[in-house]
Protein backbone atom coordinates (compact mmCIF):
# COMPACT_ATOMS: atom_id res chain seq x y z
CA UNK A 1 0.00 0.00 0.00
CA UNK A 2 1.71 3.20 -1.13
CA UNK A 3 1.11 6.19 1.32
CA UNK A 4 2.70 8.91 2.94
CA UNK A 5 5.33 8.63 5.78
CA UNK A 6 6.56 10.55 8.50
CA UNK A 7 10.44 9.72 9.50
CA UNK A 8 12.59 8.74 12.41
CA UNK A 9 15.99 9.92 12.84
CA UNK A 10 17.09 6.65 11.87
CA UNK A 11 15.44 7.32 8.52
CA UNK A 12 12.95 4.62 8.77
CA UNK A 13 9.40 5.48 6.84
CA UNK A 14 6.91 5.09 9.00
CA UNK A 15 3.43 4.93 7.09
CA UNK A 16 1.06 7.83 8.16
CA UNK A 17 -2.82 6.97 8.07
CA UNK A 18 -5.83 8.08 8.10
CA UNK A 19 -8.84 8.31 11.18
CA UNK A 20 -10.86 5.19 9.15
CA UNK A 21 -7.52 3.27 8.45
CA UNK A 22 -6.20 3.73 12.30
CA UNK A 23 -10.02 2.62 13.53
CA UNK A 24 -9.50 -0.50 11.17
CA UNK A 25 -6.21 -1.01 12.87
CA UNK A 26 -7.30 -1.05 16.47
CA UNK A 27 -10.28 -3.57 15.18
CA UNK A 28 -8.26 -5.80 14.00
CA UNK A 29 -5.90 -5.59 16.83
CA UNK A 30 -9.11 -6.20 19.28
CA UNK A 31 -11.22 -8.27 17.77
CA UNK A 32 -8.53 -10.67 15.18
CA UNK A 33 -5.68 -10.39 17.11
CA UNK A 34 -7.18 -10.58 21.24
CA UNK A 35 -4.96 -7.71 22.51
CA UNK A 36 -7.66 -5.99 24.82
CA UNK A 37 -8.21 -1.99 24.97
CA UNK A 38 -6.40 -1.91 28.52
CA UNK A 39 -3.63 -3.30 27.27
CA UNK A 40 -3.15 -0.39 24.85
CA UNK A 41 -4.04 2.27 27.08
CA UNK A 42 -2.08 1.23 29.83
CA UNK A 43 1.09 1.31 27.36
CA UNK A 44 -0.13 4.63 26.01
CA UNK A 45 -0.14 5.77 29.40
CA UNK A 46 3.06 4.74 30.74
CA UNK A 47 4.48 6.86 27.84
CA UNK A 48 2.46 9.90 28.31
CA UNK A 49 3.68 9.82 31.63
CA UNK A 50 7.21 9.40 30.69
CA UNK A 51 6.98 12.39 28.35
CA UNK A 52 5.40 14.46 31.18
CA UNK A 53 8.69 13.86 32.92
CA UNK A 54 10.82 14.85 29.91
CA UNK A 55 8.87 18.49 30.25
CA UNK A 56 8.00 18.98 34.13
CA UNK A 57 7.40 16.57 36.25
CA UNK A 58 6.17 18.37 39.76
CA UNK A 59 2.59 18.97 38.96
CA UNK A 60 0.42 17.82 36.53
CA UNK A 61 -3.21 18.34 35.41
CA UNK A 62 -5.09 15.65 33.35
CA UNK A 63 -7.58 16.62 31.15
CA UNK A 64 -9.46 13.69 30.17
CA UNK A 65 -12.88 12.40 28.14
CA UNK A 66 -14.03 9.28 27.89
CA UNK A 67 -13.21 6.37 25.02
CA UNK A 68 -9.44 5.08 24.43
CA UNK A 69 -8.02 8.75 24.39
CA UNK A 70 -9.38 9.45 27.93
CA UNK A 71 -8.76 6.13 29.11
CA UNK A 72 -4.73 6.81 28.14
CA UNK A 73 -4.65 9.66 29.78
CA UNK A 74 -6.43 8.31 33.08
CA UNK A 75 -3.78 5.54 32.85
CA UNK A 76 -0.90 8.40 33.03
CA UNK A 77 -2.59 9.64 35.83
CA UNK A 78 -2.01 6.85 37.64
CA UNK A 79 1.76 6.51 36.42
CA UNK A 80 2.25 9.92 37.42
CA UNK A 81 0.94 9.63 40.93
CA UNK A 82 2.82 5.92 41.23
CA UNK A 83 6.02 8.14 40.53
CA UNK A 84 4.87 11.02 43.52
CA UNK A 85 3.99 13.50 40.79
CA UNK A 86 1.03 15.80 42.11
CA UNK A 87 -1.49 15.18 40.18
CA UNK A 88 -4.68 17.03 38.90
CA UNK A 89 -7.90 15.66 37.43
CA UNK A 90 -10.51 17.36 35.21
CA UNK A 91 -13.29 15.07 33.03
CA UNK A 92 -15.48 16.38 30.27
CA UNK A 93 -18.18 15.16 32.05
CA UNK A 94 -19.50 13.71 35.59
CA UNK A 95 -17.62 10.27 36.30
CA UNK A 96 -20.35 8.29 36.64
CA UNK A 97 -21.18 8.74 33.18
CA UNK A 98 -17.90 7.56 32.00
CA UNK A 99 -18.27 4.32 30.09
CA UNK A 100 -15.97 0.44 29.31
CA UNK A 101 -12.26 0.93 29.63
CA UNK A 102 -12.03 4.74 30.68
CA UNK A 103 -14.67 4.15 33.49
CA UNK A 104 -12.31 1.21 34.95
CA UNK A 105 -9.30 3.13 34.69
CA UNK A 106 -11.17 6.17 36.99
CA UNK A 107 -12.08 3.49 39.14
CA UNK A 108 -8.69 2.93 39.86
CA UNK A 109 -7.61 6.34 40.72
CA UNK A 110 -10.75 6.72 43.48
CA UNK A 111 -9.30 4.07 44.82
CA UNK A 112 -6.13 5.83 45.19
CA UNK A 113 -7.73 8.42 46.69
CA UNK A 114 -7.28 10.96 43.13
CA UNK A 115 -10.90 12.13 42.19
CA UNK A 116 -11.91 14.75 39.65
CA UNK A 117 -13.27 18.04 38.95
CA UNK A 118 -15.21 18.58 35.89
CA UNK A 119 -15.73 21.14 33.49
CA UNK A 120 -13.93 24.27 32.30
CA UNK A 121 -14.12 26.09 35.50
CA UNK A 122 -12.11 23.04 37.52
CA UNK A 123 -9.44 23.42 34.42
CA UNK A 124 -8.96 27.28 35.32
CA UNK A 125 -9.60 26.70 39.06
CA UNK A 126 -6.80 24.00 39.43
CA UNK A 127 -3.74 25.19 41.41
CA UNK A 128 -0.44 26.39 39.93
CA UNK A 129 0.55 23.36 37.64
CA UNK A 130 3.58 22.74 35.71
CA UNK A 131 2.07 20.63 32.61
CA UNK A 132 -0.92 19.95 31.50
CA UNK A 133 -2.12 16.39 29.97
CA UNK A 134 -4.60 16.26 26.51
CA UNK A 135 -6.31 13.70 26.69
CA UNK A 136 -9.63 15.28 25.95
CA UNK A 137 -10.55 13.96 22.31
CA UNK A 138 -8.84 11.28 20.07
CA UNK A 139 -8.34 10.65 16.52
CA UNK A 140 -12.57 10.18 16.37
CA UNK A 141 -13.36 13.59 16.15
CA UNK A 142 -15.91 14.55 13.63
CA UNK A 143 -17.58 17.94 12.90
CA UNK A 144 -16.86 21.24 15.03
CA UNK A 145 -15.94 21.03 18.69
CA UNK A 146 -18.64 21.71 21.03
CA UNK A 147 -19.09 22.21 24.65
CA UNK A 148 -18.05 21.14 27.07
CA UNK A 149 -15.05 20.01 25.27
CA UNK A 150 -14.42 22.99 23.56
CA UNK A 151 -14.86 25.26 26.67
CA UNK A 152 -12.14 22.76 28.08
CA UNK A 153 -9.87 23.45 25.17
CA UNK A 154 -9.58 27.14 25.47
CA UNK A 155 -9.26 26.81 29.06
CA UNK A 156 -6.22 24.09 28.80
CA UNK A 157 -4.87 27.30 26.28
CA UNK A 158 -5.74 29.66 29.05
CA UNK A 159 -3.66 28.08 31.50
CA UNK A 160 -0.53 29.76 30.03
CA UNK A 161 1.61 26.15 30.83
CA UNK A 162 3.44 23.40 28.40
CA UNK A 163 0.39 20.65 27.08
CA UNK A 164 1.22 17.55 25.99
CA UNK A 165 -1.06 16.14 23.68
CA UNK A 166 -2.48 12.40 23.32
CA UNK A 167 -2.38 11.04 19.86
CA UNK A 168 -4.26 14.23 18.18
CA UNK A 169 -4.25 17.82 19.77
CA UNK A 170 -7.78 17.78 20.67
CA UNK A 171 -9.87 19.81 18.13
CA UNK A 172 -7.26 18.92 15.06
CA UNK A 173 -9.00 16.48 12.49
CA UNK A 174 -6.79 13.80 12.42
CA UNK A 175 -7.08 12.44 9.01
CA UNK A 176 -6.88 16.24 7.45
CA UNK A 177 -5.41 18.60 10.08
CA UNK A 178 -7.84 21.08 10.11
CA UNK A 179 -8.61 22.67 13.11
CA UNK A 180 -12.52 22.04 13.77
CA UNK A 181 -13.76 25.47 15.60
CA UNK A 182 -11.07 25.37 18.57
CA UNK A 183 -8.17 23.36 19.27
CA UNK A 184 -5.38 22.82 21.81
CA UNK A 185 -1.76 23.92 21.33
CA UNK A 186 0.54 21.63 22.45
CA UNK A 187 4.14 21.41 22.94
CA UNK A 188 3.97 18.05 22.05
CA UNK A 189 2.16 15.68 20.63
CA UNK A 190 2.85 11.88 21.13
CA UNK A 191 0.26 9.88 18.61
CA UNK A 192 0.11 6.53 19.53
CA UNK A 193 1.06 3.27 17.04
CA UNK A 194 0.72 5.11 13.53
CA UNK A 195 1.04 9.12 12.81
CA UNK A 196 -2.19 10.32 11.41
CA UNK A 197 -2.14 12.67 8.09
CA UNK A 198 -3.57 15.34 9.99
CA UNK A 199 -0.56 15.89 11.69
CA UNK A 200 1.82 16.61 9.05
CA UNK A 201 3.17 20.23 9.19
CA UNK A 202 2.80 20.71 12.82
CA UNK A 203 4.53 22.94 14.70
CA UNK A 204 5.34 21.42 17.64
CA UNK A 205 7.40 17.88 18.10
CA UNK A 206 5.79 14.86 17.60
CA UNK A 207 6.34 11.50 19.19
CA UNK A 208 5.64 7.93 18.20
CA UNK A 209 4.56 5.82 21.04
CA UNK A 210 4.63 1.55 20.41
CA UNK A 211 1.44 0.61 22.01
CA UNK A 212 2.17 -3.10 21.65
CA UNK A 213 0.33 -3.82 18.51
CA UNK A 214 2.14 -6.37 16.48
CA UNK A 215 3.47 -6.35 13.36
CA UNK A 216 0.37 -9.12 12.14
CA UNK A 217 -2.28 -6.61 12.10
CA UNK A 218 -0.31 -4.45 9.74
CA UNK A 219 0.39 -7.27 7.23
CA UNK A 220 -3.72 -8.26 7.57
CA UNK A 221 -4.44 -4.70 6.51
CA UNK A 222 -1.62 -4.14 4.41
CA UNK A 223 0.21 -1.82 5.90
CA UNK A 224 3.92 -1.45 4.61
CA UNK A 225 5.65 -1.51 8.22
CA UNK A 226 9.28 -1.57 9.43
CA UNK A 227 9.43 -1.38 13.12
CA UNK A 228 10.62 2.18 13.89
CA UNK A 229 11.68 1.79 17.48
CA UNK A 230 14.52 -0.45 17.64
CA UNK A 231 14.82 -1.32 21.54
CA UNK A 232 12.94 2.03 22.47
CA UNK A 233 9.25 2.77 23.17
CA UNK A 234 8.99 5.61 21.67
CA UNK A 235 10.66 7.38 18.71
CA UNK A 236 10.66 11.21 17.54
CA UNK A 237 9.12 11.92 14.21
CA UNK A 238 9.75 14.46 11.52
CA UNK A 239 6.99 15.05 8.56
Amino acid sequence: MATERFHTPADVGVPAVSAETMRRVDRVAVDEVGIELRQMMENAGRTLAAHVFEVDSDSALVVAGNGGNGGGGLACARHLANHDVDVSLVLDREPEELTGAAAHQYRILERMGITAGVGSGAVSGAESVSVVVDALIGYGLTGRVRDPAAALIRAVNGRGAPVVSLDVPSGIDATTGDKLGVAVDPSRTVTLALPKTGLRGRSEPLFLADIGIPRTVYRRLDIEYVNPFGRAWWVKLAS
